[in-house]
């Protein structure tokens, strides 16, 4: 069976939802394929399971992009409901508030560790690494060997499952940009004298030291449910599961012919004039015939692979974080979402709690390959060993894996980018990469939806009037709109290039 769209989507999750409704908004031909076979959202879904609602990995709705706070507010106008943001560090059994207080980090460090920490930070300003190639050598120059030992080390090697000194600079610089020493201590001072210090006029916002977010009342699928009814709304569809697995593209006719293979085995043709990609690059290269010549440096990109463990207890011994970020060694759990802090919906049961331990994992390594009920087991022991509830207070859990849930910044991540992007604008001018894997851009959900706003942009028109991968960790996307992010996304004229 054979359909034609004027714009194919593979995935739905931010970015290709986004892409479907914008599309489908300005009455666009648009067909969105998810390989799910039931939920759109991708990792910003919603999971529920017996009545309990968990978000994969806690999704935060701030943006300093107004044009995508306004999507937001149209696609789900009447959901949102406003938290207060809240973080700490488990340490060594000591919980350190996040952002620091520099009182607390003081007495729970200790007189003699705490006045180390400073000096080795004031000599690694005085001393710096020449161009940082590496996170540890970046986070080093900004913080001090001490406090990258204490408050990075263990757990960005628990994130990432590989050393420090093999992670890229640029994870670092995309990650922690615009957070210092001196201006994390100066918010902290403030907090721990209960000094609120004020936002100077068109100063920019520190992502991590924002005190409150918005957040829909039932997780973050909310937005994407709606997203998804809303394209059908207008006009477009959107096909469960479906995998892409063959992409091809005439050249004469300017007509793409993708090969799609559903769930029971069978087989759907789609063609379409633009493709719209959020699916990993990695697939995505090898999945194009004849197979591009950069099919050895996608394949040479690493993702790193995530579960959680949800432990719903009957248990009043409650806690105002958010999420843990656990830095001790002594436990395989990377953090702790607590989602009754996220949403009180999230936990229709009074007297129950319900957190999720995160492990970041490889696919096919034994954490992943473990049995539920192992997993199930490995976070009781875990969070009974962190003090946060009772093991014995658990009643039910769930596990659920998520692969490819972080694009790995490794040494060599960056030339292969750029090997892959050249040759695809080059030989496929109607093929448009966006998203979190679709770019191999470690971007959070407003980034991703930016680079498919951008894209959407760029269709509408007929050229590629914006440079999407100039999207990225603290673009400044200005107050005029989409329309505006040339100048916002740097001074730089960018050059239009006709689209077919």
């Amino acid at each position: 069976m054979s359909h034609h769209t004027e714009t194919l989507v593979i995935g739905a999750g931010p970015a290709g939802l986004t892409a479907g409704y914008l599309l489908s908004k300005h009455g666009r031909s648009v067909t969105v394929l998810e390989r799910d076979p039931v939920q759109v959202g991708g990792i910003s879904r919603t999971v529920s399971h017996n009545g309990y609602l968990f978000d994969i990995g806690g999704h935060r709705f701030f943006s300093k992009s107004k044009a995508v706070v306004d999507l937001w507010d149209e696609i789900l106008p009447d959901d949102f409901i406003e938290r207060p943001r809240l973080s700490r560090i488990y340490y060594q059994g000591k919980y350190y508030a996040y952002p620091l207080k520099a009182f607390e980090a003081l007495r729970n460090l200790g007189v003699i560790r705490s006045t180390a920490c400073v000096l080795s930070y004031l000599y690694a300003r005085a001393r710096p690494i020449e161009q940082p190639k590496s996170f540890h050598d970046w986070v080093r120059n900004q913080f001090g060997e001490r406090l990258f030992s204490i408050f990075f080390k263990t757990y960005t090697e628990k994130v990432w499952g590989m050393s420090c000194d093999a992670i890229s600079a640029d994870w670092a610089a995309q990650r922690i940009k615009g957070l210092d020493l001196g201006a994390a201590i100066r918010d902290a001072l403030g907090r721990s004298l209960g000094l609120k210090p004020k936002q100077k006029a068109g100063e920019p916002v520190i992502k991590t030291l924002i005190e409150s977010f918005r957040y829909p009342r039932r997780g973050p699928g909310m937005m994407w449910e709606a997203a998804a009814a809303k394209i059908a709304a207008q006009g477009g569809r959107i096909l469960h599961d479906r995998s892409v697995d063959g992409l091809s593209f005439d050249a004469a006719t300017g007509i793409w012919t993708v090969s799609v293979l559903l769930g029971d085995g069978s087989r759907e043709t789609h063609t379409a004039r633009h493709v719209v990609s959020s699916a990993p690059v990695r697939e995505l290269v090898d999945s194009i015939r004849p197979r591009p010549l950069s099919t050895f440096n996608a394949r040479a990109l690493q993702y790193r692979d995530f579960l959680t463990v949800a432990l719903i207890a009957k248990s009043d011994r409650t806690f105002p974080d958010n999420w843990i970020y656990i830095h001790d060694p002594s436990v395989k759990v990377g953090r702790v979402q607590n989602f009754l802090s996220w949403s009180p919906e999230m936990v229709p049961d009074a007297g129950h709690t319900c957190l999720g331990l995160e492990y970041f994992c490889f696919e096919g390594d034994g954490l992943w390959s473990s049995s539920d009920a192992d997993l199930v087991a490995l976070a009781k022991a875990e969070i009974g060993k962190i003090g946060l509830i009772d093991p014995a207070d658990v009643v039910d859990a769930c596990v659920v894996r998520q692969p490819k849930a972080y694009p790995v910044y490794d040494e060599s991540y960056a030339d292969n980018v750029a090997t892959v992007r050249l040759e695809l604008e080059r030989d496929f001018p109607t093929l448009h990469l966006v998203g979190r894997n679709g770019m191999h851009k470690y971007n959070n959900q407003d980034h991703a939806m930016m680079t498919a706003m951008l894209t959407v942009e760029n269709i509408l028109a007929g050229q590629r009037r914006h440079d999407v991968w100039r999207v990225n960790e603290d673009a400044e996307y200005t107050e005029a709109g989409v329309s505006g992010a040339e100048a916002a996304l740097g001074s730089e004229r960018l050059v239009p290039r006709k689209v077919a």
